[in-house]
């Protein structure tokens, strides 16, 4: 398999798959350019090494072709400032003779933004025919798209077959990969999972693959109300999946079959309305009176919690210990992010992943001191799920 690193771009027009998938406001303006920074490594590899990114992705949801809203033209200027001030141009189209000539006539460290994958409906079909014009725009192919490489889009997965001795990783996702490794394939024991967040159903999957790899398993956030409850515990207007009550028993029970240690908070913080000014108080788990809610841990959990982690040898964490966002119900999040700070400083790998723990890791001042976050979403979790990425068996050839 090729790798960035050894790879010869000299006079090589590489084809980036990235995720510039950025948000944008009503002026068109970048509100957070977080995926395209993550993209620079690769591309001023590819530039420094002589060679011409020819940069692939998408942006928004289009549904009907062409639509100006979700052009990638509002990024040129940008990214161009990014990269010091480099040449980025922008083809009209992704595919076409047009685009081919452009392609063609990129000059070594200038750059050139195709338009919008998802203008054609092919990209996500995963097209072969469609990836064939993509492919006629490169000399290789480089995939640093971890935030889609669970799917088997056109240019994420089929046009690797176009490719098949110039194929590799970009920088983004070599590290996404090694780093997700270390969790699920070679932990340093003992490994910690924490899995917080509101829904068990959104979790189930990942939790029962997570049973046959870690020793810990700390449930926090609104799922846990759910395994209170199934054992008669009083919950209050907590969040609560009754549906989902025989599920959360099950898993306990696996978690014993399997020697997994399962921690939950023995208190919570609770309030009489979801809001930062709210009435709290401290009450055992499972007895949270009608219209009281459980928003944060306690502090006895939050110690048995900081107890595990502090020992933990590796620890992966996704979702948020309570309602983070607001200071009142921050502090059980707060404890757990110092605590994985603290066990990283002994030695141990800690990898931060999903949309929340990622946001609570930043607001809280703890990203400088864990080991790797990760920037991808869903491709994390089917990771975590034990599911093969397309995007990433497309490069390894599997």
């Amino acid at each position: 398999m090729q790798t960035i690193s050894s790879y010869d771009f000299k006079g090589k027009r590489a084809l980036i798959r990235v995720d510039f998938n950025v948000p944008l406001n009503d002026k068109f303006e970048i509100t957070d350019d977080t995926r395209m920074r993550a993209a620079l490594p690769t591309i001023k590899k590819i530039i420094e090494g002589g060679g011409s990114p020819i940069i692939m992705s998408h942006l928004g949801r289009p549904k009907n072709g062409p639509e100006e809203k979700f052009s990638l033209k509002p990024l040129v200027n940008h990214l161009s400032e990014l990269l010091g001030g480099a040449t980025v141009k922008i083809a009209p189209d992704c595919i076409g003779d047009e685009v081919k000539a452009m392609a063609e006539n990129v000059k070594p460290g200038e750059v050139l933004i195709l338009e919008n994958l998802r203008f054609y409906k092919e990209e996500t079909a995963g097209d072969e025919e469609f990836a064939a014009k993509l492919a006629e725009n490169g000399d290789c192919w480089v995939n640093d798209a971890f935030g889609t490489a669970h799917r088997a889009h056109a240019s994420t997965a089929v046009i690797a077959k176009f490719f098949p001795n110039d194929k590799m990783f970009g920088y983004l996702i070599e590290s996404e990969v090694e780093s997700l490794d270390k969790v699920v394939k070679a932990p340093q024991r003992p490994l910690t999972a924490i899995m917080g967040g509101a829904k068990v159903s959104s979790k189930i999957t990942i939790i029962e693959n997570l049973l046959d790899k870690v020793d810990n398993l700390i449930l926090g956030g609104g799922m846990k109300f759910t395994f209170v409850k199934a054992h008669g515990g009083k919950v209050g207007s907590s969040i609560c999946e009754d549906e989902f009550l025989e599920t959360a028993l099950n898993i306990e029970k696996l978690a014993k079959e399997k020697g997994v240690n399962l921690y939950m908070a023995s208190d919570v913080v609770a309030a009489d309305a979801f809001s930062n000014d709210a009435n709290t108080k401290v009450l055992p788990i499972g007895e949270i009176p009608d219209g009281w809610m459980g928003l944060d841990a306690g502090p006895d959990a939050i110690e048995d919690f900081k107890k595990v982690i502090e020992k933990s040898g590796t620890i992966l964490w996704n979702g948020p210990i309570g309602v983070f966002e607001m200071e009142a119900f921050a502090e059980g999040t707060r404890a757990v992010g110092e605590a994985v700070v603290e066990a990283t400083k002994k030695g141990a790998f800690s990898l931060v992943g999903g949309g929340d723990s990622v946001a609570a890791v930043n607001q809280l001042g703890f990203a400088d001191g864990v080991s790797y976050i990760s920037t991808a979403g869903g491709a994390l979790l089917e990771y975590l799920e034990g599911k093969t990425l397309p995007g990433v068996a497309a490069v390894r050839g599997e």
